[in-house]
């Protein structure tokens, strides 16, 4: 069995309304000379691109998905939400909800989006695949059931998870977002399920300001399904690893997934303009093999990756290349053309010292008994 690879030029299509980066333009707000909000094709487009520069492309199985069908959106989204998305797109576009705006036929790119991220979860569990990752585009993890929301137009990982469990594909599922924005979208839809295991590692109070806290554990039959891990700004490399084993590897290891998702964001990366969290292309290799190693121990390696933010069109593609490069066991590499400067901003000692304690305390909150 492969990497399955899921892309469509399609989704690099999908265009957004006139802002000036997260700003509306209009009064003393100008356009600026590129044009639109920091959620650009460029990205996700100049990965797929360094893929096929490096060859990593004829290593992965490279392929495209249908949209994800209305009973799979149903199942996340109201209908009436989804007729009023559906009805503006064919009017030429406009906006719902917060900074979501969107071009005519983006409804069709958005359910494209979600389709990618459904088929890849059915070619992890159904086997054709050891494991998979969606360059979906609009991202998904900010969009809760009727209100888009920070880039975000369809519950990507949410419509993939439901339509996994609804065709019994699966019966409990991990998502492990580590996007450097909360992800209170897919929080939202399975805060009260026991079924569906939800982290979130993100930056506290970066986006958005008011969800993410640490003591927000899950409602009714999901509490303790539910753990967020705010982190301050700086936090860099070791950190990032450290919250994996001491804080995500054991809440897997209690919850023994039938599969893991991972809400895979580079804006956690330290020259996004969105974030100003310090991790490198090694961060998210190591993270990534981290996966790897809870997937094959707890669930016969079954892993999807479905792509979120990250904003940098120069940084982004090398990080998705050292994890998709990762998840393939290639040996194609595409260096990190800074890792040299990183290495000299990550967090000294004292902040270090300062993180550890704060991780020790996280830890035996988590506890169980606590």
């Amino acid at each position: 069995m492969t990497t399955a690879f899921l892309w469509d030029e399609r989704c690099f299509w999908h265009s957004g309304g006139n802002y000036a980066f997260t700003a509306p333009v209009g009064g003393l707000v100008q356009p600026l000379a590129a044009g639109g909000l920091p959620e650009s094709p460029e990205t996700k487009r100049r990965l797929k691109n360094l893929m096929d520069v490096t060859g990593l492309i004829a290593e992965v199985d490279a392929h495209t998905a249908p949209p994800a069908d209305e009973e799979a959106l149903l199942r996340v989204h109201p209908a009436e939400y989804l007729r009023r998305f559906r009805k503006l797109s064919d009017a030429g576009g406009g906006e719902l909800g917060l900074r979501t705006p969107f071009g005519r036929g983006g409804y069709e790119i958005a359910a494209l989006s979600a389709g990618l991220a459904v088929e890849a979860l059915d070619c992890v569990l159904t086997g054709r695949a050891r494991n998979a990752y969606a360059l979906s585009r609009p991202p998904g993890h900010h969009c809760l059931p009727d209100w888009p929301n920070g880039f975000c137009l369809l519950s990507n990982i949410a419509i993939a998870v439901e339509a996994a469990l609804a065709n019994g594909a699966a019966e409990r599922i991990a998502v492990v977002d580590w996007d450097v924005h909360h992800g209170n979208g897919t929080e939202a839809v399975f805060y009260e399920r026991p079924e569906v295991l939800t982290i979130s590692m993100h930056q506290e109070r970066n986006y958005p300001t008011n969800t993410g806290d640490f003591a927000d554990r899950g409602r009714g039959a999901g509490e303790g399904f539910n753990m967020n891990v705010p982190l301050p700004a700086g936090s860099g490399h070791r950190t990032y690893l450290n919250v994996w084993d001491r804080l995500v590897r054991p809440a897997l290891d209690r919850f023994r997934p039938d599969a893991i998702v991972i809400a895979c964001g580079f804006d956690a990366a330290a020259i996004d303009p969105l974030g100003r969290m310090l991790a490198t292309v090694d961060t998210f290799r190591q993270l990534t093999r981290r996966a790897m190693e809870a997937a094959d121990d707890l669930c016969g390696g079954r892993l999807v990756l479905v792509h979120e933010g990250g904003y940098s069109e120069l940084y982004v593609p090398f990080c998705g290349h050292a994890v998709i490069a990762e998840l393939a066991g290639s040996a194609i590499d595409a260096p990190d053309p800074l890792a040299a400067q990183l290495a000299e901003r990550q967090p000294g000692p004292r902040f270090e010292a300062m993180m550890d304690a704060t991780l020790d305390e996280m830890a035996a909150a988590l506890s169980p008994g606590r």
